[in-house]
């Protein structure tokens, strides 16, 4: 079955990864041919997946105007693939590929929403594109693929056609989250961390949803508290050369317990560093961050958002979010356990994911969806 992928961007995130494992995961099947339009730029998930044989076309726009030349561009583009299935990620490419799609004669068109809290993190074009596919949904998708319940919950308020959705959460390739006892101490001793130190870390992108100054100040709470404990900062913008970062640490009078190592690519390694996760965030769908730490074994601490705390399932802190008291208290609830009763409950974390969130599974959902969709339109 030929399917093709409209995106946005492929720069890493959630939804980009989320596609490059889908693809991944029919490497070595030879029923399924995948191709992808990203309508900005390559990114670096796409040169991955370009040096792994996959054809990516790049439409190269550049703002709303170039929106009629991309879509004639995608829509020819399309006729010429000619695929069984077009799926579409995200609000943008929602509507610029699933009408590209229409256009091109090609009913079989499955959208993608990734977004749960439709009240964050959404600029003003984004808020009338996300209208405009509400008003569109009982036209242009046969589904509607969300990551997550939450999200479906949010946008069926918005008037998204709750009969055309499903739900598919993530998944995760764990034979790619791995790090070594050596790779694991080699990190540690970087950052300067004793053996009996407790690491809290936080790993993503420094943006205004995932709350950093939240994590931040929490971390000044219990840096109060115990005196053993040092915070892990990971991710694209988390160095010293950001201004408002640092304006937040200088504030805990912590400065030396918080260590920043900027954007890195081992992630699993950084994970496998600390003793306790955290995700800060003020806005989620389905939390990548918090299933590759579960993955590496981690007792973790949520904000209460998008659908973290099903992930985590019951072993893990969930609190609200935007309250970083109570994140502290989150914290300091991992903390307080012996190694070995975090050890135990890591153990727990990782068979969750093994068990309900492995890649295989995300793949079977996807398949059925797809194999679903041409079914239908076959008749």
């Amino acid at each position: 079955m030929k399917v093709t992928h409209v995106i946005v961007g492929l720069g890493v995130g959630g939804a980009e990864l989320m596609l490059k494992r889908l693809i991944e995961s029919h490497r070595f099947d030879p029923i399924w041919h995948h191709k992808v339009i990203t309508l900005t730029d390559l990114g670096e998930i796409g040169k991955e997946l370009r040096a792994k044989g996959v054809v990516v076309e790049v439409m190269n726009m550049r703002s709303p105007l170039d929106f009629p030349a991309t879509l004639w561009r995608v829509m020819r583009l399309l006729r010429q693939q000619q695929p069984d299935i077009v799926q579409t990620w995200m609000y943008h490419a929602d509507l610029l590929g699933g009408l590209a799609a229409r256009f091109a004669g090609i009913k079989n068109v499955v959208w993608g929403i990734r977004t749960t809290d439709v009240s964050a993190g959404g600029s003003r074009a984004t808020v009338c594109v996300r209208w405009l596919c509400a008003r569109l949904s009982n036209r242009v998708p046969h589904t509607i693929v969300c990551a997550a319940k939450a999200a479906c919950r949010a946008h069926v308020r918005l008037g998204y056609r709750r009969d055309r959705i499903v739900v598919v959460p993530n998944g995760f390739d764990l034979s790619l989250l791995q790090a070594t006892p050596a790779q694991v101490a080699a990190l540690r001793s970087e950052c300067g961390f004793a053996p009996d130190t407790i690491v809290v870390g936080t790993l993503g992108r420094f943006n205004a949803v995932k709350d950093p100054c939240n994590f931040v100040r929490a971390a000044g709470i219990l840096a109060l508290e115990y005196s053993t404990v040092k915070f892990l900062m990971v991710g694209r913008d988390f160095n010293e050369k950001n201004i408002d970062l640092m304006n937040w640490i200088k504030a805990t009078g912590c400065e030396d317990r918080f260590v920043l190592l900027g954007q890195r690519n081992d992630a699993a390694v950084c994970l496998a560093a600390m003793d306790v996760f955290c995700l800060s965030s003020r806005t989620e769908g389905f939390p990548n961050v918090v299933g590759e730490a579960m993955a590496m074994r981690k007792v973790c601490v949520v904000t209460d958002v998008g659908d973290a705390a099903y992930l985590l399932g019951p072993d893990g802190v969930v609190v609200p979010k935007q309250d970083a008291v109570a994140l502290a208290e989150g914290m300091s609830r991992l903390v307080r356990l012996s190694r070995i009763e975090r050890e135990c409950i890591g153990e727990k974390m990782h068979a969750r994911i093994s068990a309900e969130f492995d890649i295989s599974h995300a793949r079977e959902r996807f398949e059925q969806v797809y194999t679903k969709v041409f079914s239908s339109q076959a008749l």
